[in-house]
């Protein structure tokens, strides 16, 4: 089993807070985490994949609240909304730290029964699927080294291994745990492909009335074909005969699902004619090559799709990173009317910098224009521009312009496993 960095904030959540929330796509490793945990700090696990339980929390929310220990574990909370206001006036008359720990597949804060019920009672913990560092069992210290410009100042190792192939190799293979665990990619895509169908024959009809439930698995494998590419509903709409609105109304499921998110656009006065549109980012690139029906193969040799992967592969593993940075982060992307663009800005307070994915072993200074551009537009606040590229050194490009192996993000560079 691995250790989840985000362990840590859910044991310092529970020191001081009534409710804690861990919520994240369905196999990410939810479940693994609470009972880890709970196991621990002696809490009792309920599980509302367990149909007894589930009925019985619906048809009585308030007594099955009142029945249940101090110290419990509720799993895949979305299925029973109406358990939120019991669980407030239980909180109320108990505010005692570490009462529940939720979990949920979906993003409950979204459904109206949660929005007004525990505000200021519950922390929330976003899983993601494992990280490389998680798997490696070694967090990378990159976003350090990115807002304390440690990146240029020889306070980092500078001897990195190329990836090459096996770059897309990890692409292929994703994150999730179960994913992870099979023994060969045949054995993966099956696990993929039951996922889906899992998810959307399940997990969907829990939080939304689908009419249509028959063009869910064709809508996300179009919402997967976008990602790294600016959001277009009118392209994931065209193959269906319904609106532009209920299409949208459709990926918000899957939205809320966890299984693909959008990046806001970043905004300055400094930088005009700039591009509002959001980009799609799907949340696993092992689920992505299963929809794509594509292994590390055929992956490598397709370098246009491989450079598009690659850029959602990179953004999700520091999203993961971020969970766990001590500072909060917010992230966004940028791009102008003359096609100039950062495929990922991360902000830091006051600090900003950019970052660019190149699926390349070389980088050229033109490789930097979008990350110049920003630079000179953010003065003071711009702290670092990064150019990942697939090298074994980090090289200066300017004031505060570095290229950086990917190979940086994992730690003791992990070797991929056979795909």
């Amino acid at each position: 089993m691995y250790i989840r960095f985000s362990e840590t904030l859910l044991r310092e959540a529970l020191l001081d807070t009534p409710v804690v929330l861990i919520h994240g796509s369905r196999q990410c490793g939810k479940t693994t985490l609470a009972q880890s945990v709970g196991e621990q700090l002696d809490y009792r696990y309920i599980s509302f994949d367990d149909d007894n339980q589930l009925q019985a929390a619906k048809t009585d929310p308030i007594g099955f609240v009142q029945s249940l220990p101090e110290r419990v574990i509720l799993d895949e909370i979305q299925r029973t909304p109406e358990l939120f206001l019991s669980i407030k006036a239980n909180v109320d008359r108990n505010r005692k730290p570490g009462r529940f720990i939720l979990t949920g597949s979906a993003n409950v804060l979204l459904l109206p029964q949660l929005a007004d019920s525990l505000a200021g009672r519950m922390e929330i913990i976003r899983l993601r699927p494992l990280a490389l560092s998680e798997v490696a069992g070694q967090k990378n210290e990159f976003f350090q080294q990115l807002f304390s410009t440690g990146l240029g100042t020889g306070e980092v190792e500078n001897n990195y291994d190329r990836l090459g192939k096996s770059l897309a190799e990890l692409i292929c293979r994703g994150g999730y745990p179960a994913a992870i665990a099979r023994s060969t990619p045949q054995r993966r895509n099956v696990w993929y492909r039951d996922y889906i169908t899992t998810v959307i024959q399940r997990d969907i009809q829990d939080i939304a009335n689908i009419r249509n439930l028959d063009i869910m698995p064709k809508l996300l494998s179009l919402a997967a074909s976008q990602t790294a590419r600016l959001f277009n509903s009118a392209d994931l709409a065209s193959p269906f005969s319904i609106s532009r609105p209920t299409i949208r109304e459709y990926l918000a499921v899957l939205e809320q699902l966890f299984l693909i998110e959008q990046l806001q656009p970043w905004h300055s006065n400094r930088i005009s004619r700039l591009i509002k549109t959001p980009k799609m980012h799907l949340a696993d690139t092992g689920l992505a090559c299963a929809l794509f029906g594509v292994n590390s193969q055929t992956l490598w040799q397709d370098r246009t799709l491989f450079g598009q992967l690659l850029e959602t592969f990179i953004y999700q593993e520091l999203r993961k990173s971020a969970d766990w940075h001590d500072e909060p982060l917010s992230f966004y992307h940028f791009r102008n009317k003359d096609k100039v663009e950062v495929d990922i800005i991360i902000e830091q307070g006051r600090q900003l910098a950019g970052i660019e994915i190149k699926a390349a072993a070389t980088v050229k200074q033109s490789d930097f224009k979008g990350l110049n551009k920003l630079k000179d537009a953010c003065g003071k606040q711009f702290t670092a521009g990064v150019v990942f590229y697939d090298g074994e050194t980090i090289l200066p490009f300017g004031e505060k312009l570095f290229a950086v192996p990917i190979s940086l993000l994992t730690p003791n560079t992990m070797k991929a496993p056979k795909s």
